[in-house]
């Protein structure tokens, strides 16, 4: 056997070895750059399908779906209006808990509808949030679920509060930002002069 074929073949050999070591490495990329784009919501969806390729099939499909939605940032004077709008649901959680849960799942919906997404559609506006508030979509399931339990049945008072954490959790992702600052001004006491009482309750 001459040197020259001697070559090929190792040649060969070592393409045949390095073509699925390559395309093992790409498979892992994908597969990486899936779960930092979804975060929990990967491993949820894969829970769901009970197959993983299927799972990831479905999350590659979605960025497809979602791709001509117009998503668009808030101006701070439309954030500051949220913020403050939230204030009162949360004001309002006190005496009105299950009216107030309610409230505030519209309010999220206003503000996913002002962003650009629509909102017609629970599973819709789950695939659509999942590409861009994927750590706080799950929130979103849950408040949704006790919501929708709360219109047609007695829910606890402990429930209704997880709903409204949960919604608070995504209202904040919605707004964008650090909206710490915009709530402590929404949601600030009116200071009185020294010594003097405040009104009964």
């Amino acid at each position: 056997m001459s040197v020259e074929i001697v070559m090929w073949v190792a040649v060969s050999v070592g393409v045949m070895a390095v073509v699925p070591a390559v395309g093992f490495f790409l498979w892992r990329g994908r597969r990486d750059r899936l779960r930092e784009r979804f975060g929990p919501e990967h491993e949820r969806t894969v829970a769901a399908a009970g197959d993983r390729r299927a799972a990831e099939r479905e999350l590659r499909a979605r960025r497809t779906r979602s791709g001509p939605l117009d998503i668009r940032p808030l101006d701070p004077d439309t954030r500051r209006g949220y913020a403050e709008r939230w204030a009162a649901v949360q004001e309002r959680f006190v005496n009105e808990p299950s009216p107030a849960v309610s409230e505030a799942d519209l309010l999220v919906r206003a503000v996913m509808a002002k962003r650009g997404y629509i909102t017609e559609d629970f599973a819709q506006q789950a695939s659509d949030l999942s590409l861009r508030h994927s750590r706080t979509l799950e929130h979103y399931r849950q408040a949704h679920e006790i919501s929708g339990r709360a219109a047609g049945s007695r829910v606890s008072i402990q429930e209704l509060r997880q709903a409204m954490t949960h919604y608070h959790a995504l209202f904040d992702d919605l707004l964008g930002g650090d909206q710490r600052p915009l709530r402590a001004r929404a949601r600030a006491p009116r200071t009185r002069p020294h010594g003097t009482a405040g009104p009964r309750r």
